[in-house]
């Protein structure tokens, strides 16, 4: 977070401090696990393409670790695209609004999207549970089918805190947020503080 987001230095609230600091922890969380993700689906790839083509053998494991590894990235990633504000937005209707009737329409946005993504963090936990249930077993690595898909209810749940923290910033501080560090503008750009 920053000054002008979830309750500057001069504007804290006490109970606004506690969201900082989760909002900081997804934020660490979210970048590390994107990092090592893209990192390590790229060095997998290219140990593949090397053993096939120089020695004459695939790595066995590397298709099954890189489908498990776009997971991970696609559920992190949404929680980070909401949390840099680059979702898709259609705009049409939202740029014809004044300034006051913009931010309500955000905090609405922001409070069905969370909602939305809390809704399918459930689904996808009850989907996860039953794939558990199962004992299905992954063929090349030999791990539970589950644990890789673990991240599709944790990403979803990640995306709602995201959007719930942008409504939060948009009931409290001043301008429209589109998320908790990027504030609407007419630029070509969102102006990120």
């Amino acid at each position: 977070m920053n000054d002008d987001s979830l309750g500057g230095a001069g504007r804290r609230r006490s109970w606004l401090a506690p969201l900082a600091l989760l909002d900081g922890a997804i934020a660490r969380l979210e970048a590390v696990v994107l990092v090592l993700g893209v990192l390590a689906m790229a060095a997998i790839s290219i140990a593949n393409v090397v053993g096939r083509f120089v020695l004459g053998e695939s790595i066995f494991f590397a298709g099954e670790v890189n489908q498990f590894l776009v997971v991970l990235i696609t559920f992190f990633g949404i929680g980070y695209a909401a949390r840099q504000g680059r979702h898709i937005r259609m705009t049409a209707f939202y740029d014809a609004l004044a300034d006051r009737p913009r931010k309500w329409l955000m905090i609405l946005i922001c409070l069905g999207t969370a909602a939305a993504m809390f809704v399918l963090a459930w689904y996808a936990y009850v989907y996860v549970s039953g794939v558990a249930r199962t004992g299905r077993i992954a063929p090349a690595l030999g791990i539970p089918i589950w644990w890789p898909l673990v991240w599709t209810p944790v990403g979803f749940a990640i995306t709602g805190v995201q959007y719930l923290l942008t409504a939060v910033v948009n009931a409290t501080q001043p301008g429209v947020w589109l998320s908790t560090h990027v504030v609407d503008s007419y630029d070509d750009e969102p102006t990120q503080v």
